[in-house]
């Protein structure tokens, strides 16, 4: 089931002089450019429009990296928690707490992820399942974490060629030479371990040549 894209989602994110270098692939500070910053915010106002709407308890962001979307994630909670390959955790939570933010974060590797079974009661990923392999073990730990009327909320990239030009315009990064063949088998394999509850695409209309992202709110079969 699609739903529309709400034009009231404004999230709050953690500012750029807030913003931790974590890796080369976080580019937390492309949010803040102009238009690129418009696409890159995208993301989070697809996750917040699938979030479920009944009280989350404990959730968990996969691939938190500099830590821009957790201020936001913070108010839909009871419980905040992250986890990320980097080693940049502490200095993540410091500039967080400076913003009132309170988060449990974690280094480590979602092939293996340091909690118990059934632990939260949502998974948050932003263009971030895609860099996981091999995905059958990261959609297996995921589904190991969450409870079972639990929710798994995701965006990852669209495959179009002709965007992928675009973005290499606007940044000067390939995206070919990041995802490889990974975009066209990450949904199929995060599909054969959990069913569909909600799913939306950027923009609404159109091909899949001019989808820029897709995105769905999963849980357990």
């Amino acid at each position: 089931m699609s739903r529309q894209i709400s034009d009231s989602v404004v999230p709050t994110l953690l500012p750029p002089n807030a913003l931790v270098k974590t890796s080369d692939v976080d580019k937390a500070e492309w949010n803040f450019r102009p238009l690129l910053g418009m696409i890159q915010r995208l993301r989070f106002r697809l996750i917040l429009s699938l979030l479920p709407k009944r009280p989350i308890g404990r959730l968990l962001e996969v691939g938190y990296g500099s830590g821009v979307f957790l201020p936001e994630l913070s108010k839909r909670c009871d419980e905040l928690y992250g986890i990320d390959p980097h080693q940049r955790a502490a200095g993540v939570a410091h500039h967080l707490r400076s913003h009132q933010v309170q988060a449990r974060l974690f280094s480590g590797s979602a092939l293996a992820l340091p909690f118990q079974d059934e632990s939260f009661d949502c998974i948050v990923a932003v263009s971030c399942l895609e860099y996981m392999e091999p995905f059958n073990q990261a959609v297996m730990e995921l589904r190991r974490v969450m409870r079972r009327n639990g929710s798994l909320v995701f965006v990852t990239p669209g495959n179009s060629p002709l965007l992928d030009c675009a973005h290499y315009l606007m940044t000067g990064c390939r995206a070919q030479e990041h995802y490889g063949q990974r975009r066209t088998s990450l949904i199929p394999t995060v599909l054969g371990t959990f069913t569909v509850q909600q799913e939306m695409r950027a923009p609404v209309i159109g091909s899949s040549l001019v989808t820029l992202y897709r995105a769905m709110r999963v849980g357990a079969r």
